[in-house]
């Protein structure tokens, strides 16, 4: 009898569209031979499976079941797919764990860490993995633009602390800038994160698990059309990307070492995307965040990487659902 796996799309926050996307691609191409795969929207209305005649089955949160044509149906997997609270911080995972359902994301505490962007560099740091000079802001206790500038220099990357698809963000290259952008990140996040620029060319790199072994994935570079890698360029093309990207072995293979290591260190599951700035002065890849629930939509790097590698997104998706069972 084939498993049956719950894809989980949807959140409570502005990612949800970037969600919905997501979920299209995997669901496409999760394998129906191997897999009954229902597509669970969990939204601020409710949480709610949307049959094929569309109508919607609400979820018993008590054993996230549903009821199909009077039939009830437990899930053995869930395959995370919702970027954003409650998917990608940890909410879920901690909920899938008290009900012992596998689940093909990073765990509860992974995830809740690696959503706070300051609290991964600090780690990331004390496991000797370069990053950025920055300082941790909150909404309660701001800092003025002078105190800022006193102690890191222009140009910054002012961002929310928590969430991604690089919404709120800006690039900081006059202290006249400053006060806006930290005004914009913070209408999105009572925390914000501000970053010393790096210099050099941005990476981009997917690592995921099968069979117990961690597997970069080909490296993209992202050479963004504005100043910086943010929402517009992401997915709405205001970026080129180039996979694999064009690069000697050596950097390469800095990259993806540096990639497993971040993997290794956060005690990662599933699949992960990094993203690196390489300093072609000293030649080290600094690690600028980590995307525990990648963008899985047409426009998005994991499924260009995965096809650079030679699998389909068939294999690919089968391969992270067999993983969440070891």
């Amino acid at each position: 009898m084939k498993k049956k796996i719950a894809l989980v799309t949807g959140g409570y926050s502005g990612e949800a569209v970037i969600s919905y996307k997501s979920a299209i691609t995997i669901e496409n191409n999760v394998d129906k031979e191997k897999w009954d795969c229902y597509k669970i929207d969990i939204n601020p209305n409710g949480w709610f499976y949307e049959t094929p005649s569309g109508e919607k089955t609400i979820v018993d949160k008590n054993d996230f079941s549903i009821l199909v044509n009077n039939t009830k149906i437990n899930f053995d997997a869930v395959l995370v797919g919702m970027h954003g609270t409650p998917g990608e911080d940890g909410k879920l995972q901690g909920y899938f764990d008290c009900l012992n359902i596998p689940y093909t994301s990073c765990n509860a505490a992974t995830s809740a860490l690696t959503f706070n962007k300051r609290y991964t560099v600090a780690v990331a740091a004390f496991a000797g993995i370069h990053v950025a000079k920055s300082l941790h802001l909150f909404k309660s206790s701001p800092l003025s633009p002078q105190q800022i500038l006193s102690e890191l220099s222009l140009p910054l990357f002012v961002k929310p602390n928590n969430g991604g698809s690089s919404i709120g963000m800006s690039k900081v290259k006059e202290a006249s800038e400053l006060q806006a952008a930290l005004d914009k990140a913070f209408k999105e996040d009572e925390q914000v994160l501000v970053e010393e620029f790096i210099k050099g060319r941005e990476f981009t790199i997917g690592v995921f698990k099968s069979k117990g072994n961690i597997i970069p994935l080909p490296i993209t570079e992202v050479i963004p059309k504005k100043e910086f890698f943010d929402f517009e360029a992401k997915y709405e093309g205001a970026s080129e990307e180039i996979t694999p990207a064009k690069i000697d072995e050596p950097m390469a293979n800095k990259i993806r070492e540096a990639a497993k290591k971040v993997y290794s260190v956060f005690n990662c599951n599933g699949v992960v995307r990094i993203d690196f700035i390489y300093n072609e002065t000293n030649a080290n890849p600094y690690m600028l965040e980590i995307n525990t629930v990648p963008g899985q939509s047409e426009a998005s790097i994991v499924p260009q990487q995965v096809k650079a590698m030679g699998w389909s997104l068939q294999e690919f998706y089968s391969a992270l659902i067999e993983e969440c069972f070891n």
